[in-house]
């Protein structure tokens, strides 16, 4: 198979139609029967694959930075009598486990995406139901604030990969349907086991949906509701910005953009990663004034961009390469001056690109590779990319510099703690990395809140916990070495086990649940062999021709 690209435009669109009408945007599913990603089989009742996901994707994103007037935005579908009958069956049963897996996370995130749009940009979303929403159709629902469902005796919402296929809601159904509609435990039990699904009244009843409405009143009632949720945002409005395409070249051993780069270590089974800073003798120009101070150019948009990119493209297309090592160059004090601007400005693309780093941090956070960061002589861990450290399973900063080399005259590394490590930026469970990083330990957090501000070398950011080791020039090759051939040696199924666990300290939260039930229960359940074994329901399903199962609990 050819390597998946990530990057779409409206133009492009297969399985979209994106229409705007003043401060209402209408994104209606069409998805083309013959328009699969892979070979195999046909999109059928508006189901889905990676390909239809790609474009949903680029649309909220567009969304957002190119359409600031657009205050709600109403997900429905362009077939009649059928909203989307969810994941592709035949795409999921052909698929090897990692594609499962990997595709339920990016889906998990841009269901993710639509929820932060409604809370934090005032781009509010209501799923507009006009036909049966079933499996990944309803959980696409469920992203949305406002559920209305057409009560015409046959339209349902459903769930129903438990009976049917013997897998879960892979993304997020279950935990949403609880957490976030707060349907009550033994309804979603029966929910979850009816596959059929409810209709009408009976949906609203269960809190399922938030309204049925008949048919002759759909269209009028549907723009009625949008138009309210609208007048009740709070977003600004104005002009919006051109999400251009990217800059990127691709070769066999090496992912180039203007300020990302990877090169890919096939015999390692690494990549390893640098983030260029800004470029150009001064920082950015102050927030004041009436024009935004941020367009595609700005470099933190630009960046999160590209790493929100290279991140995709690496999970799907080089799932070997399970070590990423981060490495930094450029000056921090422009990263910093970066950071004020967009801390100190009240300017709605700014606070979309604040939005949109926090968004790509998490994707980092979830993906299931090794994490580590070196910090030598010529970084800018500063800030924003200090985040890049603190998500890191593991870092080493160099002590003092490398002798006897060309950059032996270079100053020493450091890293500079800033407010934008202390909550701009929250993980999945609602805490700062830092404060993640030293969970139930107030003492070691105000010790490093301390020091902010002030760049700091190895040994001091040793001491404080700001990193894993801080080894000397003598050692240094020596540890990274061995700490990058460690990883590659354990088994990889353990190794995700193990960093999302740790990495997710404190609270749980409707999102750590999604992605730790994603990460445990679904990627164990889709590797059974009741669900994709040979007589599993998965490679069952529509072949008349009931699952044979293993009737051991586990």
């Amino acid at each position: 198979m050819s390597r998946v690209s990530f990057q779409t435009d409206p133009d492009r669109y297969r399985h979209w139609r994106l229409t705007i009408d003043g401060p209402v945007a209408t994104l209606a599913m069409d998805t083309d029967e013959a328009g699969g990603l892979r070979d195999g089989y046909e999109l059928k009742l508006n189901s889905y694959d990676l390909g239809v996901d790609i474009e949903l994707y680029d649309a909220v994103q567009r969304l957002r930075f190119e359409h600031p007037e657009v205050k709600a935005v109403v997900l429905t579908s362009a077939k009649d009598k059928i909203f989307c009958a969810g994941a592709n069956i035949r795409m999921l049963a052909s698929s090897p486990h990692e594609w499962k897996v990997n595709f339920c996370k990016f889906t998990n995130e841009t269901r993710n995406g639509i929820e932060d749009a409604s809370k934090n940009s005032g781009q509010v979303y209501l799923a507009a139901l006009n036909g049966t929403a079933s499996g990944g159709g309803y959980e696409l629902a469920l992203a949305c604030e406002h559920i209305m469902l057409v009560d015409d005796r046959s339209s349902a919402v459903s769930l129903p990969e438990l009976p049917l296929l013997g897998v879960l809601p892979g993304t997020g159904g279950l935990t949403r349907v609880t957490d976030k509609r707060r349907v009550r435990r033994d309804l979603a039990d029966c929910f979850a086991t009816k596959s059929e699904g409810l209709t009408g009244q009976k949906a609203v009843a269960w809190k399922l949906v938030d309204e049925a409405v008949p048919r002759p009143e759909w269209n009028r009632t549907v723009a009625s509701r949008a138009a309210e949720l609208a007048a009740r945002s709070r977003r600004p409005g104005g002009p919006g910005i051109t999400l251009t395409p990217l800059d990127k070249k691709v070769t066999d051993d090496a992912i180039a953009y203007r300020y990302v780069g990877a090169s890919l270590e096939r015999a390692g089974r690494s990549v390893a990663i640098t983030i260029h800073g800004p470029e150009g003798p001064e920082g950015p120009a102050s927030p004041e004034g009436p024009a935004s101070p941020v367009d595609a150019d700005f470099w933190t948009l630009a960046m999160t961009r590209e790493l929100d990119d290279l991140i995709l493209d690496l999970r799907t297309n080089e799932p070997e390469l399970g070590t990423w090592i981060f490495r930094t160059e450029g000056d921090p004090e422009r990263v910093l001056a970066h950071d004020r601007l967009l801390l100190g400005s009240t300017d709605w693309l700014a606070t979309e690109t604040l939005l949109y780093l926090k968004r790509t941090l998490k994707r980092l956070d979830v993906t299931s590779r090794s994490l580590i960061a070196l910090i030598e002589p010529g970084s800018c861990f500063a800030g924003s990319l200090l985040e890049l450290a603190l998500a890191a399973d593991r870092s080493f900063q160099l002590a003092g510099v490398f002798e006897g080399t060309e950059g032996s005259e270079a100053d020493p590394a450091t890293i500079t703690l800033t407010e934008m490590n202390l909550g701009a930026l929250p993980m999945s469970n609602g805490l700062s990395r830092l404060n993640t990083r030293f969970f139930g330990d107030p003492a070691a957090l105000e010790a490093a809140a301390a020091a902010k501000n002030r760049p700091l070398e190895a040994a001091e950011a040793a001491e404080l916990g700001l990193v894993t080791f801080a080894p000397d020039d003598l050692d240094w090759e020596e540890e990274v070495r061995i700490a990058v051939e460690e990883r590659a040696s354990f088994s990889p199924d353990a190794l995700t086990g193990m960093e999302a666990n740790f990495r997710f300290a404190g609270p749980e939260t409707m999102e750590t649940k999604i992605f730790g039930r994603l990460t445990a229960w679904q990627n164990w359940i889709f590797h059974r062999p009741n669900a994709s074994g040979p007589d599993g329901a998965l490679r069952s399903f529509g072949t008349g021709h009931r699952p044979d199962f293993d009737k051991r609990r586990v």
